[in-house]
């Protein structure tokens, strides 16, 4: 386990003691499985970019601060320029940047994603978390399934989806795909 997820995972612990709560409460408060949130906390699996920003809701932090421990300030706009968003390490399979990272308050969370290029016939890593996203490729090809549903998408396809159903997503044709996903 990275540096990193063992500090989002002491901030969250932090959160849920500051309002007396247990894992397991705000499991099944925010529409996680308990025994899967378990497992976040624990440092055995990584939490979804999605529960963080339903947990960074929950306790009215703003996900920034809760991935990197600094106060985003900007209120009137944020930004960012080509290269300099702030990168967001989550999986191995994906790339993760925060593009509006320092922005007070956001009511979505914008990122460029690049998902590797598939190497193998590993099966869809699915993952749930409460609210909506919306993705738009940019760039190479992505196979995502949404509630059981498979799709192919290319450059220009845009998918928008309750994130409350399983989903996931990997690149198709040995090469890497890149995106943009708003999650809301």
């Amino acid at each position: 386990m990275s540096e990193t997820s063992r500090e989002i995972i002491e901030r969250v612990r932090v959160l849920r003691e500051i309002e007396e709560i247990s894992g397991e409460s705000l499991a099944k408060e925010l529409g996680f499985d308990p025994a899967e949130y378990s497992q976040w906390e624990a440092g055995e699996k990584d939490f979804p970019i999605g529960a963080l920003v339903e947990i960074a809701a929950r306790f009215r932090v703003d996900l920034s601060e809760l991935i990197t421990g600094k106060t985003s300030k900007l209120k009137t706009f944020c930004l960012t320029r080509a290269a300099e968003a702030p990168e967001v390490s989550r999986r191995p399979m994906y790339s993760y940047w925060n593009l509006a990272y320092n922005f007070h308050q956001k009511k979505a969370e914008p990122f460029l994603v690049d998902a590797a290029a598939d190497t193998g016939q590993k099966p869809l890593s699915l993952n749930t978390h409460p609210g909506q996203e919306f993705d738009y490729v940019l760039e190479g090809r992505l196979l995502i399934s949404v509630g059981g549903h498979e799709m192919e998408l290319g450059p220009g396809d845009a998918i928008y989806y309750d994130s409350s159903e399983p989903h996931g997503m990997k690149a198709l044709g040995g090469s890497r795909a890149r995106f943009l996903a708003i999650i809301m």
